[in-house]
Formats: C-alpha cells, structure tokens, sequence
C-alpha cells in the first residue's frame, strides 16, 4: 500500500542567517549542506536524504514542510484526494526544490503549505552503511539525529484532522478533546507509519507553527542538550520533562528568531494499524503535555510563529 513516509524537511524563516546558522549548526549540530545569499540548507548527522532544514532570512515562521512518499503513484492518488476533499493543490518540477523531485503541493484547510515528493538527492549519513560506527566522532554541540515531527496551530482540528486521515491516510494516534461527553476536538497527534506522531496540531490561529522537533537517542541525551542551551545562552520554554501524549521525554526551546524548537526522545510505543487511538480530556490536558509538573504555561499554547 502506498504511503506517506516521514517528515522530510521544514522550512523556515529567520530574521539573521548568522545567528540561525550558529543556532542550527553549532548548538543542535546539523551540517549546512549548501548555502545561497539569505538562505541556508541542513541535515542532520543520522540523516540520508539531502537536507531537512531550509532557512531564509527575512522574518520569522514556517515556510512549508515537506513529507516524502514512497511511489509516484501515490502521489497521483494523494493529489486527487486532495483535490476531491476541495484543497488548492499544485505540482511543483524537479529542482523548484534544491535537489527534490517532481511534487505535488497542497494548501491544507488550516492554509499551511504541505509538498509531497518521492525523490531527493541521497547523501548518506555521517556514519555510512557499511560497517557504521554507533555514532560520528566529530559530533557538534547537541548533535541532532533526525528532523522527527512538527506540531502546527489550526482553527478547526477536526476538519484538518478529517482532510489528513481521507486525503493522506494519515492515523490520530492520540486526541484532546473537551471531555467524553463533548467530543470537540483540541488536538490531534497523527501519524504515517509508526511513530506516536509525524505531524500534530493543536487549536490555535490557522498557518502558524507550534515547533518542529529532533528526535535524540534517550533521556541522557535531552539533560546533555539543556546543559547546552545553558552553555549557549539558548531560551529554554519547557524542560527538561515527559509527555503524558506520546510519553516522550523532552525540551522546548528558541531558536534566536523566537521559532520554537524541540528535542524529544523515546519513542513511548509503537502505533501499529491496530492500534486504538488514546484520548486525553481538557480537565488532564495539562498533564498529558507535562507529565511531571501537570501545569501549562500560557505561552506554551498561545506563542505561534
């Protein structure tokens, strides 16, 4: 069955290309990979695909994200889905993209821009395939090892969830709702493949991004990170803690633009097709997103780029 594969890149607008650089690069540790005036292209060290961060000066806020698929074919069928469901959708040729294939562009009802594409330039990982150490010696700063999910801010949930679940086959893994006797829709974390969640999305004003976040290897890896932020004099918002949803450990934090970023570990379970999707009511919303403290900062789920 064809299928949506994963989150490939995000991209993103910063005000200063030095500071994000220093940002993204030497704190979180990804490689810049090519570089044009006002615009950087990023990967990180455990990563095949070309890049998976495209940042441009000028401003602040997501550009577009990018979810790889795994045919041609199921591109054809996802844009005529899409197309059905009443979504402004769009092909896009081969180098529109800095090494990205033909592609199908959509405008989702929450008026985020969403690509879809079968090809990128393969470039490998740091450690290779052959015989591959566990991890690269020349590691940088928190050293990232994928771009994982990103979580934007929408005006009607169910609406976006309905056009990712008809359209792209995308599962809620987990859901907020009002409470089980009012069932309306606050959140949806929904996922392609196995994960918890490969994109999620939260009430909130339509095309803004909450965060996007990377995945690292374990609880000991996200107290490293923070030991770096405070190192680097990086924003922390929330952490270091754990996710009732997903059950992820995890810290929030600002890149020097004000977008939010996240470094989350564990994978909690794994959401197989037959997996029963979790509900979490608005009365125990505050501790199904911070586990420990079981309270929401208002920043948390206002402050939107």
């Amino acid at each position: 069955m064809s299928a949506v594969m994963r989150l490939g890149y995000v991209q993103l607008r910063v005000t200063d290309l030095e500071e994000a650089r220093n940002h993204y690069s030497n704190t979180l540790g990804m490689e810049v990979v090519h570089e044009e005036p006002g615009k950087l292209w990023l990967k990180c060290w455990d990563e095949w695909d070309h890049h998976s961060l495209v940042i441009e000066e000028g401003g602040v806020g997501l550009v577009k994200l990018g979810y790889k698929v795994d045919s041609p074919e199921a591109l054809a069928d996802f844009e005529r889905r899409s197309q059905q469901f009443g979504a402004t959708v769009g092909r896009f040729s081969e180098g529109e993209n800095l090494k990205v294939g033909d592609g199908v562009r959509i405008t989702l009802p929450s008026d985020h821009t969403l690509e879809l594409y079968t090809d990128m330039e393969f470039a490998g990982t740091e450690t290779g395939a052959i015989n591959p150490e566990a991890w690269p010696r020349n590691i940088r700063g928190v050293g990232t090892h994928w771009i994982d999910h990103a979580l934007i801010s929408v005006d009607e949930p169910a609406l976006v969830e309905r056009f990712m679940s008809e359209c792209l086959d995308f599962r809620s893994a987990e859901r907020a709702v009002v409470s089980m006797e009012d069932p309306e829709l606050l959140g949806s974390w929904m996922t392609c493949g196995e994960s918890p969640h490969d994109l999620a999305f939260i009430k909130g004003p339509n095309n803004k991004l909450h965060h996007f976040a990377y995945h690292l290897e374990d609880w000991s890896s996200i107290l490293k990170a923070g030991d770096i932020f405070s190192m680097d004099d990086v924003p922390i918002d929330i952490g270091p803690t754990r996710h009732g949803i997903t059950r992820g450990t995890t810290i929030y934090f600002f890149d020097p633009a004000g977008n939010r970023n996240e470094v989350f570990a564990g994978l909690g379970y794994r959401a197989q097709k037959d997996f029963p999707t979790i509900t979490w009511t608005s009365d125990q919303l505050a501790k199904g997103i911070f586990y420990h403290a079981r309270e929401l900062n208002e920043g948390f789920t206002t402050v939107f780029t």
